[in-house]
């Protein structure tokens, strides 16, 4: 654990010393403002599923530019995941904190001047009908990369290749004894001051429409495992039950991520200081008891849709607090095949 978190700072730090330099880049643009990475996923929490090459996925939040404002239109309540918009809308820029000198308002200045300055605008070049493109965000950021890497030092010891993605950046880094990283970077636009963003990550559906943004909660479980860091004693083998029994799911048809919650439900209700190495197995019988009856029952509660026991510290959208308990397992509930073989693939487990 302690050397995946030293690579994962190794890792987020250069990719934060690559974002700098897009920053200066576009500091008096009108393309998005990309602020600071957030490290998310298995490997920033501190576990990976065994014998998995380990992928360092990152979010970039999105700011708007200046003159102009990201209006996010949800989805359907209760979709898993929902999906979303980002529509761009220019703001007026004539009065207060945004009014600069000799800069033109996109609302109430004559257009004819702004024209030549809209041609390289972000609605004109990374949106589609005025919605923020997730896959001309990814083009437009993969053109850039190599050229952005040659100006930080850390490119004399790595060198740096730019892999095939539609809607993020995928980066391999590599130095001169073969030590590789491989990097994966989405974009994200933030739900008002919350920890949930709406994601450029393509969803699981077979067609995903450039414009359509996914919800994304990596962020909030980020927090929620290093939330559980500080508060455990230093013994505490959480991440290590997580590991093994994530590796146990490899091939199979269930997903890391329905696990991942049920650990996150057991680690909001129990005491952390059973999470101990004596009580490695017991805690790996409640894992997978938990597990059990979540399949049996054909329910698995979404930790962040009407969770009482939430950590103070992580920041949801008043609409997750209020809403009824959403069912992972509604697949299960819809199709009794998919039911009877969920049962039987549990029992060779």
């Amino acid at each position: 654990v302690q050397s995946m978190a030293h690579k994962s700072r190794l890792v987020e730090e250069m990719m934060n010393d690559l974002l700098g330099v897009f920053q200066v880049r576009t500091s008096h643009s009108l393309f998005p403002l990309l602020q600071p990475a957030i490290g998310v996923g298995s490997t920033f929490e501190g576990w990976s599923p065994c014998g998995q090459d380990t992928v360092y996925h990152l979010l970039v939040p999105l700011k708007p530019p200046r003159g102009h404002a990201f209006h996010l239109e949800m989805g359907t309540a209760g979709k898993m995941p929902a999906e979303s918009y980002v529509r761009v809308v220019p703001e007026c820029t004539c009065m207060g904190e945004q009014c600069v000198k000799n800069r033109p308002c996109f609302v109430h200045q004559p257009r004819d001047p702004l024209r030549r300055k809209q041609n390289s605008s972000i609605l004109s070049t990374l949106c589609t009908d005025s919605y923020l493109d997730a896959r001309k965000i990814a083009l437009w950021f993969q053109n850039s990369v190599s050229s952005a890497w040659k100006k930080l030092p850390q490119s004399r010891r790595y060198t740096l290749e730019v892999l095939p993605s539609r809607r993020s950046c995928k980066l391999q880094l590599k130095n001169a004894s073969g030590r590789s990283f491989l990097v994966e970077m989405v974009f994200g636009v933030q739900q008002g001051d919350s920890d949930i963003f709406l994601s450029s990550q393509t969803t699981e559906a077979s067609f995903t429409p450039s414009t359509t943004w996914a919800e994304s909660y990596a962020v909030a479980e980020t927090k929620f495992f290093s939330h559980i860091a500080k508060q455990a004693p230093h013994d505490t083998f959480h991440l290590k039950c997580l590991q093994l029994c994530a590796g146990i799911l490899v091939g199979t048809g269930f997903s890391t991520y329905a696990l991942k919650t049920v650990v996150m439900h057991l680690l909001s209700t129990t005491p952390l200081a059973i999470w101990n190495r004596r009580e490695f197995l017991l805690r790996l019988q409640d894992i997978m008891r938990y597990f059990q009856d979540s399949v049996e029952e054909k329910c698995l509660h979404h930790f962040f849709f009407g969770n009482k026991n939430m950590p103070k510290d992580i920041i949801l959208p008043p609409a997750f607090q209020e809403a009824e308990p959403l069912n992972l397992f509604q697949c299960l509930v819809q199709d009794p095949t998919t039911h009877t073989n969920a049962l039987q693939e549990f029992q060779e487990l």
